[in-house]
């Protein structure tokens, strides 16, 4: 339905999972959208995750039985609502003993402090929060916890040496949260379209404010020449890691409200890895007392993470050998006859969490006490600013909720609506299992007359929106792209609709390429052709843009192109 009278405008700083959230609830209450990030959507702690949407286990021994339930409810919504993105996944939990860890926890709880050294978590405080994990979710539709001993067959096989039992519980999955952040964006577009109302999204850009005005401008243009200004009625600043920075850009006296951690992954793919897992993940401690995850993941083993303070630009993070050696250490610990070795890592990735800075060391220091809730901070200003604090990839549909009653109650308004029930675009009229998905796929195949390969490969990304993105395809848009089973047809729509611009979106960000351990210097040329084609790059830069993306997969993610 077309609204009647002009929209109010919202001017949303920051593209990863908070901002396109945000973007999707201001869409669906009737409000008029800029999205601007200075990088590329989902290009910070979005794409740097674990990809669990999960309720947070481990901030249960921190008395923050709230989040667990807002994050378990949130989970329940997102494995209804974004079938084709979030999925089951059970998780084993090693245990070394009957009754370690039980005072430090109640301390933890409590908040007491003084918890005192590490200390392994015993069966039995395992099995007692996850009981209450149990009661919190509610859920009917994944299978409750469990408890068997190490070496019980079919059970992931664990050191026998130093665990007596495995613990397992639900969670869930999210292989590519920068999908996720496309799809609420999609959504958001469509909304605005039917009301009528404006929406627009502009990566690579900056923003600056000068009173009520905000100028926004391409990183590239030097010469001023492409500025655009806006009058927005409120800035939200949802930035992450970059709160503090953006608050300066919009001359905002602020006191510092960040105190980020840097996270680090492995990617390996290690056949006897995968193995030992199966199709399951195993969440251990590390020497240190800290959650370890090994998570199956594109064929391989996602190995994270770490958890240490950043003072740096969050773009610049990286992972060391330090830290490579720490998760590596860890895998060690929980599976020693897998022999994994540092030239068994195919690559990484380190993201900068958003976290709120801690007034005082918390638990003796340590950045896992750090709060992984949120909150809204409100500053002064000629136009309204609201700065999102902390936040977690699970929570950002009630976040955004939050957000925009917040911002309605504000003008003397109420929201209009909410996203609760309805679907991302990919996950309307999921079919309801696996064997629905497998002949929905069969359909497809039959109907677009594209090999089911290439229809599987499109649906991991798209879910029920693949025949949009491949009908009326042309003989030369069916063949597929070197080393992989994409059409280039789809490719060239991805490019259109999905605000790609460069060869490192593509390749890291919208079609997940980066994970794959077919990817070349070949398709890397062959994308460049298709960006070109779009006008989204010059020919002369063609060498350099290929040049410029091996560079950064090397020294951003370790990662070398197999030919």
């Amino acid at each position: 339905m077309a609204s009647s009278a002009p929209s109010r405008s919202v001017l949303i700083l920051g593209g990863g999972i908070n901002g396109a959230a945000i973007a999707r609830e201001c869409a669906l209450n009737g409000l008029s959208v800029t999205l601007v990030d200075q990088g590329d959507l989902a290009g910070g702690a979005t794409a740097y995750s674990s990809r669990l949407i999960h309720g947070g286990l481990r901030y249960l021994e921190y008395g923050d039985v709230a989040l667990v339930r807002e994050s378990l409810e949130e989970r329940s919504r997102l494995l209804k609502l974004a079938p084709h993105l979030v999925h089951p996944l059970r998780l084993q939990i090693p245990v070394e003993n009957r009754f370690g860890g039980l005072r430090q926890s109640v301390r933890r709880f409590f908040k007491w402090g003084g918890s005192g050294p590490a200390a392994s978590r015993g069966v039995h405080l395992v099995q007692a929060g996850l009981w209450l994990y149990d009661q919190l979710s509610r859920s009917s539709t994944l299978p409750k916890r469990s408890v068997q001993k190490v070496g019980t067959p079919g059970a992931a096989p664990v050191s026998q040496e130093r665990y007596r039992w495995l613990c397992a519980y639900s969670d869930a999955q999210i292989r590519y949260p920068e999908r996720f952040v496309i799809a609420q964006l999609e959504d958001a577009r469509r909304l605005c379209q039917q009301q009528q109302t404006t929406f627009e999204v502009l990566p690579y850009h900056t923003a600056e404010r000068h009173g009520k005005s905000v100028q926004v401008r391409p990183l590239d243009d030097a010469s001023g020449a492409d500025v655009r200004e806006f009058d927005p009625e409120v800035i939200i600043n949802a930035t992450g890691a970059w709160v503090d920075s953006t608050l300066a850009r919009l001359a905002v006296d602020s006191p510092r409200l960040m105190g980020p951690t840097k996270g680090t992954h492995l990617l390996s793919f290690h056949p006897g890895l995968r193995k030992a897992l199966g199709d399951q993940g195993i969440y251990a401690e590390a020497d240190d007392g800290r959650p370890v995850f090994l998570l199956p993941f594109v064929g391989g083993v996602l190995i994270g993470t770490t958890d240490l303070p950043f003072e740096d630009d969050p773009g610049s993070a990286v992972a060391t050998e330090q830290e490579i050696d720490y998760l590596l250490s860890a895998v060690e610990r929980v599976l020693p006859q897998v022999q994994l070795t540092r030239s068994d890592v195919a690559q990484h990735y380190s993201g900068v969490r958003p976290l709120p800075r801690a007034p005082s060391p918390a638990a003796g220091g340590k950045t896992a006490a750090i709060p992984r809730g949120h909150w809204l901070q409100h500053h002064a200003a000629e136009v309204p600013i609201v700065s999102v604090i902390g936040g977690k990839l699970t929570t950002c549909r009630a976040l955004a909720e939050e957000v925009v009653a917040d911002l309605l109650k504000s003008w003397g308004e109420k929201p209009q609506a909410n996203t609760r029930e309805r679907p991302l675009p990919g996950g309307e009229q999921y079919p309801s299992d696996n064997d629905a998905v497998a002949r929905t796929q069969a359909t497809f195949v039959d109907q677009l007359r594209l090999p089911a390969a290439a229809i599987a490969a499109v649906w991991d990304l798209c879910g029920m929106q693949t025949r949009s993105y491949l009908e009326d395809l042309s003989p030369a848009d069916q063949e597929p792209l070197a080393g992989s089973s994409f059409p280039r047809g789809f490719i060239r729509r991805v490019v259109d609709r999905e605000w790609a611009t460069t060869l490192s979106d593509l390749i890291e960000r919208r079609l997940m390429l980066l994970y794959s351990p077919l990817l070349s210097s070949t398709m890397l040329g062959e994308l460049a052709d298709i960006l070109i084609d779009a006008g989204r790059l010059d020919p002369t830069e063609k060498t350099a843009a290929i040049a410029g993306a091996q560079s950064r997969l090397l020294q951003h993610y370790g990662k070398t192109l197999c030919d």
